[in-house]
């Protein structure tokens, strides 16, 4: 089934445009969002919790379901384990395509990447912040990078392709620019059962 989601960050803007774009793809369904604020999208949600395997969502643009690459990573992993490919219609992106497989793995690194620099970024606040003589730290647990880091290694592990997974332990490690000790952990903080996998480590 043919799934649209439109969505507009102010009420005073139209989804017209975007909704027409949608119908003309031949959705039969289209959730339509107006919000201001991108953490809180109930029509979204609904639209998720709603989509089975098989279907494909269908959006106007890349950017009406992701706020950053980390965000687009996430919700492309969900999808991915849900069975539901995405189109975005003035992208030309269609992640049912070997060309989008492909920018599935590269929206991988680029989130990777995009989590460096706000880690670097974090890190030397914390040096400023130690030469001003304030004390910092990091609280127990696993920091917000962290546990991005983590939803990644979990949705990288859990993606599966014609029964078999998708990408090898070895490979998540280097994509995410972890050790494997750290992927376990990872994986035990986010609740996935470990078991055998039948591909090289």
């Amino acid at each position: 089934m043919k799934i649209g989601y439109a969505r507009v960050s102010s009420v005073k803007q139209n989804l017209t445009l975007q909704i027409e774009a949608l119908t003309a793809a031949g959705c039969q369904k289209v959730y339509r969002e107006k919000v201001s604020a991108f953490k809180h999208r109930p029509e979204f949600e609904n639209m998720i919790n709603g989509l089975r395997n098989g279907d494909t969502l269908y959006v106007w643009k890349i950017d009406r379901i992701g706020r950053s690459l980390i965000d687009l990573f996430g919700i492309l992993s969900r999808l991915k384990e849900i069975g539901v490919n995405l189109v975005a219609i003035k992208d030309n992106v269609d992640t049912s395509t070997m060309s989008g497989k492909v920018i599935f793995s590269i929206a991988a690194l680029m989130a990777e990447y995009e989590t460096e620099l706000r880690r670097d970024r974090a890190m030397a606040g914390l040096e400023i912040a130690r030469s001003q003589g304030r004390i910092g730290g990091r609280k127990p647990g696993l920091s917000p990078d962290a546990i991005k880091k983590a939803n990644s290694a979990k949705a990288l592990y859990l993606l599966h392709e014609e029964g078999r997974p998708l990408y090898a332990v070895t490979d998540i490690c280097n994509t995410l620019g972890i050790s494997k000790k750290t992927f376990y952990k990872y994986l035990k903080y986010m609740n996935v059962e470990i078991g055998t996998r039948d591909f090289k480590k």
